[in-house]
Parts: structure tokens; sequence; C-alpha cells
């Protein structure tokens, strides 16, 4: 009777504990399930505020990532600790060697950090035109690990994010078009200013550049230098542009000097 009483306890606590463990497990899935469904509604609000779909994937990859990665830990934990396996052990050796990785890894961990501030923050996207930890070009790729640069010259430079502490992004939003428009000191300022503002209303009324210009020419300074005036000029373009609508300026300033008599040194 004993032996049967023994028995029939010994099923009822194997069944505890077999339904606690499908318990857990179905508590893990439904909050696995649960963390696809907020970083799905996170992956909308990111699809809105920003056009760089890549952008959106990475932030959501490392997202969901961590997530399934901390309930698989505790969920198995607690499995492991439901099934009389002393998880006390596995948990010593992980932070021993948790530590070891930590200090082996460090600049590693920085970078992805920095890397997911940079995608969620969008101080950087693929294309535009940056200067990071002291080198300058177009972004060619990001991810959390690095950025990738080429420079003017097709030099290209792999910068891990952990190493940027300053980015100074010239194609956000608008940028400007800055030219010096060069004149003698004899010259009259306001022939070579008239000359200037003609020429940035060809500019504007030009079709093949006219989409690209966003205000008229500004007069920003004049620099004074021992060979005679330079006439800082700036006009506010679409991103990418600044270079091409000051190549054409300048090169539309030089004509209408030539023919309109303007001095230059």
């Amino acid at each position: 009777m004993e032996q049967l009483l023994s028995f029939g306890s010994g099923e009822a606590q194997l069944a505890m504990m077999v339904a606690r463990v499908v318990i857990i497990v179905v508590i893990a899935w439904l909050l696995e399930r649960l963390v696809r469904r907020i970083i799905a509604a996170f992956h909308g609000y990111m699809s809105d505020r920003y056009a760089d779909a890549r952008r959106v994937r990475t932030v959501e990859q490392v997202l969901h990532s961590v997530a399934t990665v901390t309930i698989v830990i505790v969920a198995g934990t607690l499995v492991l600790s439901e099934l009389g396996i002393s998880v006390l052990p596995i948990l010593a050796t992980a932070g021993v060697a948790g530590i070891a990785i930590g200090f082996g890894a460090q600049s590693l961990i920085r970078d992805y950090f920095t890397g997911f501030f940079l995608l969620v923050e969008d101080q950087v996207r693929q294309g535009d035109v940056v200067e990071i930890a002291g080198k300058g070009g177009a972004v060619e790729e990001m991810n959390l690990r690095y950025v990738r640069l080429r420079d003017l010259d097709g030099i290209v430079y792999f910068i891990p994010n952990s190493a940027i502490d300053l980015v100074v992004n010239r194609t956000r939003g608008q940028s400007l078009a800055v030219a010096d428009a060069l004149v003698k000191s004899s010259q009259k300022l306001e022939d070579a200013l008239a000359v200037i503002r003609d020429v940035g209303a060809e500019l504007r009324r030009d079709r093949g550049i006219e989409a690209s210009i966003l205000g008229d020419v500004e007069l920003a300074d004049i620099v004074w230098n021992p060979w005679g005036l330079a006439l800082r000029c700036r006009i506010r373009v679409v991103p990418h542009a600044e270079w091409s609508v000051r190549a054409e300026f300048l090169r539309r300033v030089k004509s209408a000097f030539e023919a309109r008599g303007i001095q230059s040194p």
C-alpha cells in the first residue's frame, strides 16, 4: 500500500513538474509573440519617420535578437531549475566567462552601442557626406560595427563606431553652396554685386539646375586680402547639390565678369 502511495505521489510530482515546464515554455512563447508585435509597431513608427528601410531593418533585427536571447536564457534557467538541475555552477561559469569576454571585447561592445544609437537617432544615413573621426567622405555602408566612407580621392575608410564622438553631416535637410567671387580692390562693389545677383537669377531660371536651388544668392561676407576682395556668396541648395551648383555659379560669374569688364586679380 505504501509503495502504491509512493508511486502515486511520484507520478503527481512528475505531472506537476511537466505542467510547470509546459507553462514556462508557453509563457516564453507568448512573450516572444508579444515582443514581435511590439517590434512590428516600432517598425511602423520608424518607417513613417525614416525613409531608409535598411536602417529600420537593422534596428529591428537588433531589438528582436536581444529580446529573443533574453527570453530564451530566462526560460531555459527556469526549466533547468524545475528539472532539478542546479543552475548555480552554470551561472558562475557564465559569469567568469562573461567577465573575461567583457575585458577582451570592450571596444566591440562600444561599437554596437554607439552604432545602435547612431541608427536610432538618425545621425548618419547611407549616401550622406560626413566628417567623422577626422575622415570625410560619402557614407557607403553603416551598421552596428562600423561606418564605411569613401572620400573624393576614392580612398575607403572603415571607421569603428566606438571611434565616433562627433558627426559633421554636410547633406542633412539642406546644404549651402559657398563660393568666393574675386575682384580687385579698385573695382566698384555695386557693379560686381549686380553681376552676382544676375547670375543667381539665371541659375534659378535654368531648367537643368533650378530644382537643386532653394533660395537666391546671398552675400555672406567680404574678405579683404592683399590682392583684392573676396565676395563670399552662398546659395541654399538640396543635399548633394552644393558642389555642382558652386562650380556652375563660379563658371558663370567668371564669364559674366569678363563680359562686363569686372576686373578680378
